[in-house]
Parts: structure tokens; sequence; C-alpha cells
């Protein structure tokens, strides 16, 4: 039972991860699709330049919930180095995420707003596999475990405790030891001779 429990425990955690930020990038992919749709309609950009800015707000909101929220427990003791690696990684899934959408585009022509956008959603859905296993491994590292305290240089044993009670206190007087009965010859023969001698 004791074995099985750390592992449980650890998948109690990893799900209440996997919920979490599920939850940050799912409001992330509306986002992202929000502000693709937006810019998109409203300007004359590219497909894939317009998927990029929507990205990049999406990359914005997510480290906000994901520093505050999924990953509020987490060291926080290296602010700048955590911000660097969590631009590196977002980069790195938002050419994941619009290389798709740019071989849909350019490779295949399939460039209408319906296609354009299941194309977008598959990237963020790629792209986010890879964010979460870089985000929890490099950029939101967890908190070091601290180290028990090392016991004093002159503390003893439980054998030299044991030990120390067995002393004898000047002033005091020791515990009576228990007088023990005398052993009665256990054969008759023995019997017969003790009370022999008694007469």
């Amino acid at each position: 039972m004791s074995a099985r429990q750390p592992g449980a425990t650890r998948l109690r955690r990893l799900s209440r991860e996997v919920a979490e930020f599920a939850a940050v990038g799912g409001i992330g992919v509306l986002v992202n699709l929000a502000v693709f749709n937006l810019v998109r309609n409203s300007t004359e950009l590219p497909v894939v330049r317009c998927s990029m800015i929507a990205t990049a707000v999406a990359i914005i909101f997510n480290y906000i919930g994901f520093r505050y929220f999924t990953y509020r427990d987490r060291d926080k003791t290296r602010p700048p180095r955590e911000f660097t690696l969590f631009l590196v990684f977002s980069a790195a899934g938002l050419v994941i995420e619009n290389g798709l959408l740019y071989v849909a585009t350019y490779g295949f022509d399939w460039d209408t707003p319906l296609q354009s956008n299941i194309f977008k959603f598959l990237g963020i859905g790629v792209a986010s596999l890879f964010r979460f296993w870089s985000y929890r491994s490099w950029v939101f590292r967890a908190v070091p475990a601290a180290r028990p305290a090392a016991a004093p240089a002159d503390a003893g044993e439980a054998g030299d405790i044991a030990a120390a009670a067995e002393v004898r206190i000047p002033g005091t007087r020791r515990k009576p030891r228990e007088a023990k009965e005398p052993e009665e010859p256990g054969e008759p023969e023995a019997q017969e001779e003790a009370v022999g001698a008694r007469r």
C-alpha cells in the first residue's frame, strides 16, 4: 500500500496540472482564433502573418495564466531566466503551429476561411503538446525540496540514553532486586533426600 501511494500522489498532481494547463490553454486557443479571424477579416495581411500576430497575443495571455494559475507554486526566484525560456519555447511552438498552416495554405492551396481555421486549430493542438512538455520541464521548474536539518554532533544514540538510565546517581538508592524463591528439587529422589536431611 505504501509503495503505491507515492505513484498515486504523482498521478493526481499530474492530472491536476494537465487540467489547469488545458483550462488556460483552452482560453488561449479562443483568444488565438478570435484575433486571427479579426486580423484576417479587417486587414489585407497574408494568412500566415495574421496567424503569427494572433499567436503572439495568445503567448502573452498564456504566460500570465500559466505563471499565476497553472504553475503558481513553482520556483519564482529567477523571473528573467524564466521569461526568456518561455519566449524561446513559445517561439518554437509558434513555428510548429504556423508551419502547418503555411504548408496547407501555400503547399496545397487550402486557403478558404474554413480550411485556414481547421489547420490553424490543428497547428495549435500539435504546438500545445510541445509547449506542455517544455514549459513544465524547463520554464516553470519545481521548487527544490528542503533538506532535513542535520542532527547535532553531540547527540547520543538511543542506546546511549538507555545506558544512561542505568547509571547510579549519588545520594539515591538502587531499586532492590526481587528475592527469588528457593527452587524445589524437581525429581522425587531429590525430594526424599531433602526431607531426610531436614530430619
